[in-house]
């Protein structure tokens, strides 16, 4: 199991997080097989551009060397391909979070983390779609920074013609977090 986490750790935290991941795939499927429904997975959904693999992986090249913030990226949309639903062709993923979550918990544990770091992990993965507010950001700082870069880093990997929305909300959150820092 160690192993399992050294090697993560290595690829997740490379200087090339997404050439690290292509270069390891099939290692990296063996250790979280859970991801190969990912790939080739199609939205079909005119908020993404890409399948839910290559969201995922562009999602990772927006985001800062954190392995926290990596791995929550890289299961962020893990439970995807188990709960999509067809609406006249336009796929819905309701309930993916909680799905995804799920999965991340029960991954992370399989590899041998620590009950109290799957846990976290599973919050933000959890948490990932759920826009924070300034009760958040002043209940957990913290914590709350980080399921923003997840947010951001997954806001930026969609449809960049359907993105307003999104950019607004990081425009938001930013500015909360620079009126916590100013309190300070």
């Amino acid at each position: 199991m160690d192993n399992n986490k050294n090697f993560l750790y290595q690829i997740l935290t490379s200087d090339n997080v997404v050439e690290s991941i292509r270069k390891n795939l099939e290692n990296i499927t063996n250790i979280i097989p859970e991801i190969k429904p990912m790939i080739g997975f199609q939205h079909c959904h005119p908020h993404h551009h890409l399948d839910v693999w290559e969201h995922t992986l562009l999602a990772l090249r927006f985001s800062p060397n954190n392995f926290d913030i990596r791995l929550a990226l890289l299961l962020h949309d893990i439970g995807k391909p188990a709960c999509f639903q067809n609406d006249d062709g336009i796929k819905h993923f309701k309930g993916h979070a909680e799905m995804s979550a799920y999965y991340t918990y029960f991954i992370l544990r399989r590899l041998g983390y620590e009950q109290g770091y799957a846990d976290y992990i599973k919050n933000i993965v959890l948490r990932h779609d759920t826009p924070l507010e300034a009760k958040d950001i002043n209940d957990d700082c913290e914590l709350s920074k980080i399921i923003f870069q997840v947010q951001k880093c997954d806001a930026l990997a969609h449809n960049p013609a359907k993105n307003t929305k999104r950019l607004e909300y990081i425009s938001s959150i930013t500015e909360l977090f620079k009126q916590k820092e100013n309190m300070r």
